[in-house]
């Protein structure tokens, strides 16, 4: 069996390590942010859920679909929310096919803390673009992640994208 190392994903996980599930939810509190703040990772909003760019990307243009609701159990989600989140993981995979061209997606969710889900208290679902030899030396000798384009410049070109086509997924 081969092995995958991430051991830039443990540095992530660690942040949330003294924190109690009473502290501020990072993704309640992006429900209220403006897609088109500049500041904000929040790349387009929906009726009960949003798709927002992660903080700490696996690779570039590595966004997340979240339900507007602060729920854990993905058994909680209404048929809407569950509905809308596959339409804006469509939308968000278009996009990114068209603006990235990935040669392919990892798309799910960690459910739990022992499944890996660094905010568990929060349900939210990856969609991660993929390149053949998307892996290389620096992250298993060097602890580091090598992320090619700055967030915010992802985001605007996805936002682009997403404004320009939404109209056919929604």
């Amino acid at each position: 069996m081969k092995k995958m190392w991430s051991p830039w994903r443990s540095n992530y996980i660690e942040s949330f390590k003294n924190k109690s599930d009473e502290d501020e939810c990072v993704f309640c509190n992006a429900v209220s942010e403006n897609p088109d703040d500049k500041e904000s990772l929040v790349v387009f909003k929906g009726r009960t859920s949003f798709i927002m760019l992660n903080l700490y990307p696996y690779n570039n243009g590595h966004l997340m679909v979240i339900p507007n609701r602060h729920i854990s159990d993905p058994l909680e989600l209404s048929d809407d929310e569950i509905m809308e989140i596959m339409k804006l993981n469509k939308l968000a995979m278009t996009a990114v096919k068209n603006v990235m061209h990935p040669h392919g997606f990892n798309f799910g969710a960690n459910i739990g803390k022992a499944a890996g889900a660094g905010i568990h208290e929060h349900i939210h679902f990856h969609l991660v673009p993929r390149w053949q030899g998307d892996t290389n030396f620096m992250p298993v000798l060097g602890e580091v992640k090598i992320i090619s384009q700055d967030l915010l410049e992802t985001k605007k070109n996805l936002k682009t994208e997403i404004d320009k086509i939404k109209n056919r997924f929604l």
